[in-house]
């Protein structure tokens, strides 16, 4: 007997868990991103190209060739929070991803800070990936880029995509597609060229530190060194951040969280490898002689015009990573405010419903990013203090999720969705939150002890910071009063209220 489900069923399934869960389906998003779409929004968001072009040459010159091993590890660290977040998305098919899952796994307070965290930490690395572009832009024009240039090519970049946002979700899949397409195509052929052409070494190098860590501790340099990895492997959790757009979502966005993973994480380790192997000389790199690796390799092996043109596919990638990022945190925003958690929250929570999306919130993710890079000409070292809270603030949301699952489970939380971990839950949960701690500790700990403190500490005190004035925001305006949207009801006998009405 067959087992498929016609579409229109499929969507009025869809539109009736959605009110089981306290939200009408009715003037809200359409349900037009595919399977393939959605793990395109989450591989664009990931974009293996972006983190390993951007940290490549900073890892290689901390911890050499065995570098690439972080990208494994990570890996599977970050599987098993896919894991996690498949299950819980699962049960809690609704838009905003990181904020509802809390609220619903302990309660309204811990919603608002894994919101208040994670929606800061989205806005900044829209920031710091726009930024980042400027070099790429100068490269492929022929400009020359400055301060003042990089901030403009990121300013104009952060508007593109936003202007692609508001095309709506099909438009937005559309892209994303492409830029899956692009990226994934143009690491494979820039890897393959690369091991045919250019490959200076054969793998027993990854084995080798040729010097990395002056000599001393070479896990301490291989630790520093994994932040490419670190920095790589997050992206997977917007797909469930669009789950309102997606048909049948708890049964399609955990699979495509982890194709997010295999796709996205296959990509990065064979672009490294490619470049590794590439290298003639790790000790200049190691010592700072060679400062752009990344540009000595492509320039060797493309020559100046197939440079451009490798530079050009990376531009794509920087695109399609700030447009889905955009997505992602559009929606958590819009997620807050309809909950009424966020200042301007009616303004924010406002639907256009001709082209189903969140203009004010779509908004928000393109205005806060482009002042944070134009307030970053104002001080030299602004933009760095600022992202530094990205990625740390983005593993903080993760955890806090994580967390409060690993507590629901313990008090009898029991998944009910389409994808259930079974017994496998509780290991693989108390695993998912012993890897993100450590991943946290790495990022945050101090490496320049001939540094001013501050410098040193500069990412945790930007997280002190966040999460300080989210506390304080909240005792002082208590947002987790101004709404009676379902919070705390997973674990069992704990709803702590009568679940809201269909809006």
């Amino acid at each position: 007997m067959s087992t498929h489900v016609p579409p229109q069923q499929e969507l009025d399934e869809d539109a009736a868990h959605l009110a089981r869960l306290g939200y009408s389906y009715e003037k809200q998003f359409k349900r037009e991103m595919s399977f393939w779409g959605n793990v395109s929004l989450g591989f664009t968001y990931l974009s293996p190209v972006v983190g390993v072009y951007t940290l490549f040459s900073a890892s290689l010159g901390l911890g050499g060739p065995p570098m690439l091993w972080s990208f494994l590890i990570v890996g599977v660290g970050q599987l098993f929070v896919a894991l996690v977040f498949g299950e819980i998305v699962s049960n809690y098919p609704v838009a905003g991803g990181i904020y509802p899952w809390a609220r619903r796994l302990w309660g309204r307070k811990w919603g608002w800070m894994s919101g208040w965290v994670y929606l800061i930490a989205m806005l900044v690395t829209i920031a710091s990936v726009a930024y980042g572009a400027g070099s790429y832009i100068g490269a492929v024009s022929g400009i020359h880029v400055d301060t003042q240039t990089t901030v403009i090519c990121a300013v104009v970049l952060i508007a593109c995509a936003t202007a692609i946002n508001f095309g709506g979700t099909k438009l937005l899949s559309k892209v994303a597609m492409l830029g899956l397409v692009a990226e994934l195509s143009g690491a494979l052929v820039v890897g393959v060229w690369l091991l045919g052409t250019t490959r200076h070494h054969d793998l027993g190098v990854l084995f080798k530190s040729f010097g990395a860590g002056d000599g001393g501790n070479y896990f301490t340099a291989f630790a520093a060194a994994a932040l490419i990895g670190i920095f790589q492997y997050y992206g997977f959790e917007a797909c469930g951040d669009v789950a309102e757009e997606v048909p049948n979502p708890g049964r399609r966005i955990p699979k495509t969280m982890r194709m997010t993973i295999y796709i996205g994480g296959f990509a990065a380790t064979f672009v490294c490898l490619a470049f590794i192997l590439a290298v003639p000389d790790f000790g200049a790199v190691i010592t700072g002689a060679d400062a752009d690796p990344v540009t000595s390799v492509l320039m060797s092996g493309f020559g100046p015009i197939g440079y451009k043109i490798v530079l050009g596919v990376v531009l794509i990638s920087f695109l399609s990573c700030v447009m889905s990022l955009q997505a992602a945190a559009s929606r958590l925003g819009y997620s807050l405010a309809r909950d009424k958690m966020l200042p301007g929250s009616k303004i924010l929570a406002r639907f256009d419903e001709s082209r189903h999306v969140p203009p004010y919130a779509l908004l928000l993710a393109g205005i806060v990013p482009a002042l944070i890079v134009l307030v970053s000409q104002v001080q030299e070292n602004a933009l760095m203090v600022i992202v530094s809270f990205g990625a740390l603030g983005i593993y903080i949301g993760f955890q806090m999720v994580v967390l409060a699952a690993l507590r629901a489970r313990l008090k009898g939380w029991k998944p009910a969705g389409s994808f259930r971990l079974g017994a496998w839950g509780l290991p693989v949960n108390i695993a998912a939150l012993t890897w993100g701690v450590l991943g946290i500790v790495n990022m945050a700990w101090p490496r320049t002890p001939d540094a001013p403190w501050y410098v040193n500490y500069v990412v945790l005190l930007s997280a002190a910071a966040v999460v300080g004035i989210g506390v304080v925001y909240m005792v002082w305006r208590k947002p987790y009063r101004h709404s009676d949207a379902p919070a705390a009801d997973a674990i069992p006998g704990s709803l702590r209220h009568t679940p809201a009405p269909v809006v």
